[in-house]
């Protein structure tokens, strides 16, 4: 006899599982995944008693309903992402269930209807009522039903969504990309727009193939009956000794049983598939969706009514179903127009209560809030308004403008000010006006759903619509419909839309008028702004050496020729050396300047990654020298008009010879006559760089190409 109780207590634990472990193991999702799908491959090869087929046919239909009522609840198709390998798994088990049905009916069938288990039995009598010929025909019919209707439709609807979305797979990530460049997203919604756009492509591809399981459980399900009924007779009648009679009548309800009770999941799995695929244009609930979309129109409704009421007064024609019908349709026709119609009061109401409050506040404010003035404000004709409120509700017009006035703080160095944007009815409808400072700026012509094209040679475009002039730069373009747009793009035309035509035009305004915008107020946000240590030098020259407003002027005058003032550390130490011998705003902006050289160069070198230049020939140099008059601070140009005449036209001619080349040179000069060569060449062009010697940096690559 041997004492188990004396040995080491490991001995019992290594012969049997310890239920512990494996409770924890079956809380582990992926472990409980595995094993339960090692079970059905299990199922597939060993005999199940018929207590457990019943067990398991029951998680097969809770299975099934429990995905028919997640498909019809989630919001979205992506919210039931796994759907596909569900499929695969629930189409398994109902074929391991039915092989295992399939043996016990075979080998046990002779032994009454309970052999394959009491759910089998409990379906084949409750349809068939005790005729198998009954139970034939209506598992046809279910076959027939999710064989021909549910699963082919839905396995269409799969490959067709499966191939548009594939195609428009690259389009849609150039909108993304566009999105982007713009700055109307930002990095981290572009990601997870990409991989709502990834995940969303494979799964309709997924529900593409996983349709196919459907159509081949459904084959498979037809070909087990007939394979049942015909092996039941042949066992029952051959070698079981049964009467051809008692053996179809057995083997028919267990075989029409078995049929019924896997093909009914199998048509409930099928109608979660459609409704999943068929959902890709609606969004919410199903319920909610199907309900709103169908009492949109209460019209419909009504109709609907009176053709049941109409169908009731028909001889021969039940009158009270109908009659109940369509009364319950009158009563919803009803109700939805009452609830649209208090919809469309409600919305109206609402609408009207910004109004109403701006009245009330115009007509409570004082006077003197009409001395306002608006820095930046962009007036649109009604034609127009769709740029701001468009009917998806998207805003693209201040989406750009918010974009355009981040990009300008980086490149710039200051913050524009806000931009109003307000309907004038007095405009004409497809008229847009910049004002800054109340003043006109700018205007121009656009159309809110077209696409304006323009050749980049400069010359008209070959497609139909019309034909005006680009507001920025006065080059000839057309504005055509939305459906002409790839035609033009496949011809080589810039394609532009409107709220990208009018922020354009915005941007190049702004940096004309940028000395004007920089306030007071704002040199004194930077100033307070710096870091520690540059503010340690502002409070040593402001204000016993300069004021704000004589920081402020010298910042103008360098935004004035589009120098960034982003580096304002720089600016304010030239500003503190300059200080020594000048307080004059235009000799400070010139040693300035000179601090400036490598930002300057950077800022206009062309894509070579050299600078072009046109340099100021001795001849110039001189007569700009001799024509200067007076000393010191009181220095100004006194050239005779002749004289001017012939240097704009030397200027002019060097300068559209280098852009027939395709250069965008900077003019040089020497130091002391730079200040009125600009002021002179601003006036004719005033895009035009002008550099003085003393702002070449000594690492810039430099490239002549053309002396005046």
């Amino acid at each position: 006899m041997v004492d188990v109780t004396a040995g080491s207590g490991s001995a019992p634990s290594s012969s049997f599982p310890n239920f512990s472990d494996i409770g924890t193991m079956l809380k582990r999702g992926d472990l409980a995944l595995a094993f339960g799908v090692l079970t059905i491959l299990v199922v597939l090869i060993l005999p199940l008693p018929s207590v457990v087929l019943d067990l398991f046919l029951a998680i097969s239909i809770t299975l099934s309903i429990l995905i028919l009522m997640t498909a019809l609840f989630i919001q979205a198709p992506l919210e039931f992402s796994a759907f596909p390998t569900i499929l695969l798994i629930s189409t398994m088990l109902r074929l391991s269930l039915n092989l295992a049905s399939t043996r016990l009916i075979l080998s046990h069938g002779h032994e009454g209807t309970a052999a394959a288990g009491h759910v089998i039995e409990a379906f084949g009598n409750f349809v068939m009522g005790g005729n198998f010929v009954i139970g034939i025909i209506v598992f046809t019919i279910l076959v027939i039903v999710n064989f021909v209707v549910i699963t082919k439709g839905s396995g269409r609807i799969a490959e067709v969504a499966a191939r548009f979305h594939l195609d428009s797979m690259p389009g849609k990530q150039m909108a993304i990309d566009a999105d982007l460049s713009a700055g109307l997203i930002d990095e981290k919604t572009a990601k997870q727009r990409r991989k709502e756009l990834e995940d969303e492509s494979g799964f309709f591809g997924a529900m593409d193939g996983a349709s196919k399981f459907v159509r081949g459980d459904a084959i498979a399900g037809l070909l087990v009956v007939f394979i049942n009924v015909l092996g039941g007779m042949i066992i029952g009648i051959a070698q079981q000794g049964m009467g051809f009679g008692d053996a179809a009548k057995t083997y028919t309800l267990l075989t029409v049983g078995d049929g019924l009770v896997t093909q009914i999941p199998a048509l409930i799995v099928s109608t979660a598939a459609g409704l999943l695929v068929s959902k890709a244009g609606v969004s919410g609930a199903a319920d909610k969706a199907m309900m709103r979309q169908l009492s949109g129109y209460p019209q419909a409704l009504g109709m609907s009514s009176g053709v049941m009421l109409v169908l009731a007064m028909l001889p021969g024609i039940p009158m009270i179903p109908f009659l109940l019908l369509g009364g319950g349709a009158g009563y919803l026709a009803w109700t939805a127009q009452n609830r649209n119609r208090a919809a469309k009061v409600e919305e109206a109401r609402v609408a009207a209560e910004p109004a109403a409050a701006a009245a009330a506040a115009a007509a409570e404010e004082p006077i003197s809030t009409a001395l306002k003035i608006d820095d930046l404000k962009i007036e649109l004709g009604y034609a127009l308004l769709p740029l701001v409120n468009g009917p998806d509700g998207t805003d693209r017009l201040t989406e750009q403008i918010k974009a355009l006035r981040r990009s300008l703080a980086i490149e710039m160095g200051f913050v524009m000010p806000a931009v109003r944007i307000l309907d004038n009815v007095q405009l004409e409808a497809n008229t847009y006006v910049i004002k800054i400072k109340e003043v006109d700026a700018g205007t121009g012509r656009i159309w809110a759903n077209q696409f304006m094209v323009m050749d980049p040679a400069g010359n008209q475009v070959d497609v139909p619509g019309t034909h005006t002039t680009e507001p920025t730069f006065g080059l000839p373009a057309t504005w055509v419909e939305a459906s002409l747009k790839e035609e033009a793009s496949l011809k080589g035309y810039t394609v532009v839309d409107s709220p990208t035509v009018l922020s354009t035009h915005l941007t190049e305004l702004l940096k004309n008028n940028m000395s004007d915008l920089l306030s007071y107020g704002e040199v004194q946000k930077l100033l307070k702004e710096l870091p520690k240590e540059q503010s340690e030098l502002v409070k040593d020259i402001v204000p016993s050496q300069i004021t704000v407003s004589g920081i402020q002027r010298v910042l103008q005058l360098l935004l004035a020729e589009r120098v960034s003032i982003r580096d304002l550390s720089t600016i304010l130490e030239g500003i503190a050396d300059a200080l020594a011998f000048s307080r004059n705003p235009a000799t400070l902006v010139e040693h300035v300047r000179a601090r400036l050289a490598r930002q300057i160069c950077a800022q206009n070198t062309s894509i070579n990654g050299y600078l072009p230049l046109i340099a100021l020939s001795a001849k110039w140099e001189q007569a700009f020298a001799e024509s200067i008059i007076g000393t010191g601070e009181e220095r100004s140009l006194a050239m005779q008009p002749s004289k001017l005449s012939e240097f704009m036209a030397a200027v002019r001619e060097k300068f559209e010879q280098a852009a027939r080349e395709g250069e965008g040179p900077v003019l040089v000069t020497s130091a002391a006559i730079r200040p009125f060569v600009r002021s002179l060449v601003e006036r004719f062009r005033a895009q035009t760089t002008v550099l003085s010697q003393a702002e070449i940096h000594p690492r810039a690559r430099l490239k002549t190409v053309g002396s005046v």
